[in-house]
């Protein structure tokens, strides 16, 4: 999704629009929005590609992050103290720091911003104009959204730019059909596996060899604020909060240096791994239920699932149908992670170090969800063969593990390969439940 910059608007509930919101690009120094891990605004890992000759796309499953947004609840209140705290030195050494004098904290709290509505306004226009032939005013997106407020308005966003790209065609956005309560069974929330271990240790262990020295030189010069490890990961992270809330580059980037972001890119890369990802024993059977709807949509067949799915939901052809053409879910980045891992994407043949980041991982978490990612599934019909591919932010994953060619995958080898999923995390769920 190409993201221009001419200001934005915010869309929750549009109909129609006589604008085209865009997602700006923000100049910041050095190129860092990269290192922002999850927070990073969404960028191609790579640029689409059409489908081998002689394959026709029958069918589109995408999963997308909300855009983006605020800090959290919990996390909003101790970047807010941090901050605080660097204000209130005594003295400071250096022009960058000027800036504190006036500032205050303004950031609101957990919902999409107006930079993150039309991030999602974008996408749905990107998502039209490649897949158009699949829709019409009769056979819509089926859509879907987790609850939070920020997911519902990003499919609610997403609908209306899908439905201006059509210039008319469509008259009115897909309608949001199913919104998944998050205190329930939800296949695009990961909160139903209490036992799960967090991150914790992982990021306090990483945060306790590259933010000594950072808090070392801000001290230096910031007489009196005492900072120490854990407020340089939340001052690390105003930079981007602040940088895509009021669309101009945060006075607190130029605190900073590119190997300090590269620090917390790290960081944020070890809260996901370790979170939902690979790392953590319970984190991929978190995202088993939605490989295992997946799997239903792509053989046309009842879902056959034990862990997060919500059966009565899932059931019912008005609220899970079947003969769709376009499926469109949206949800959290911790919940991508975990389909991820899943699904077999992005494997790391030893679990990250919580030391010395390894240049050759696959596990960039700016690469995988940042905000307003997508996955696309997309069913082919390739000289008679049904096959897939998947695409992540845009770039085609090499499906080594059902033995896939360029990306290429037949669909009874695709589901053969999801063992995981069809025996519901070959009994990690169970675990899940204590």
């Amino acid at each position: 999704m190409q993201c221009r910059f001419l200001g934005v608007l915010a869309l929750t509930g549009l109909a129609t629009a006589d604008v085209v919101p865009t997602a700006p690009n923000i100049d910041v120094p050095f190129s860092i929005t990269q290192y922002w891990g999850a927070y990073s605004p969404y960028y191609n890992a790579g640029n689409y590609t059409a489908p081998p000759e002689g394959c026709t796309v029958t069918q589109v499953n995408l999963l997308e992050r909300h855009g983006a947004r605020y800090p959290t609840s919990g996390a909003g209140p101790l970047i807010q103290a941090s901050a605080e705290k660097l204000k209130g030195a005594q003295s400071f050494n250096g022009s960058q720091y000027g800036f504190l004098s006036n500032w205050t904290y303004q950031l609101g709290t957990d919902v999409l911003i107006p930079f993150g509505a039309a991030q999602s306004f974008d996408a749905g226009q990107v998502h039209y104009t490649r897949y158009a032939s699949l829709v019409n005013s009769t056979t819509l997106p089926f859509v879907r959204a987790s609850s939070s407020e920020r997911v519902v308005e990003t499919a609610l966003n997403w609908s209306a730019g899908f439905a201006f790209a059509s210039d008319k065609a469509l008259p009115s956005p897909p309608p949001l059909s199913v919104t998944l309560d998050e205190s329930r069974n939800d296949t695009l929330d990961n909160h139903m596996c209490p036992t799960a271990p967090t991150s914790q240790n992982q990021t306090a262990a990483w945060t306790n060899v590259f933010a000594p020295p950072i808090a070392d030189r801000i001290n230096n010069a910031a007489h009196g604020a005492h900072l120490n490890s854990t407020d340089i990961v939340n001052l690390l992270q105003l930079c981007p909060f602040e940088t895509v809330a009021f669309e101009k580059p945060s006075n607190f980037c130029s605190i900073f240096t590119q190997d300090d972001f590269k620090g917390l890119e790290y960081y944020i890369d070890l809260d996901d791994f370790y979170s939902t990802g690979y790392g953590n024993p319970l984190g991929p059977v978190q995202g088993v239920g939605w490989v295992n709807e997946l799997i239903a949509r792509l053989t046309v067949q009842p879902v056959q699932d034990e862990t997060q799915t919500n059966s009565t939901l899932d059931g019912s052809p008005k609220t899970f149908p079947l003969n769709r053409t376009f499926y469109a879910d949206f949800t959290h980045d911790k919940t991508m992670i975990a389909i991820f891992s899943a699904l077999g994407l992005f494997p790391q043949t030893e679990n990250l170090s919580t030391s010395h980041p390894d240049a050759e991982r696959t596990w960039f978490a700016s690469r995988l969800v940042p905000f307003s990612a997508p996955m696309i599934v997309e069913k082919m019909d390739c000289d008679g063969t049904p096959s897939i591919r998947i695409l992540v932010n845009d770039l085609v994953q090499p499906l080594t593990f059902c033995g896939a060619r360029d990306g290429m995958c037949t669909v009874d080898n695709f589901v053969e390969s999801q063992a995981y999923a069809r025996t519901n995390g070959n009994g990690a769920w169970a675990r899940c439940l204590g």
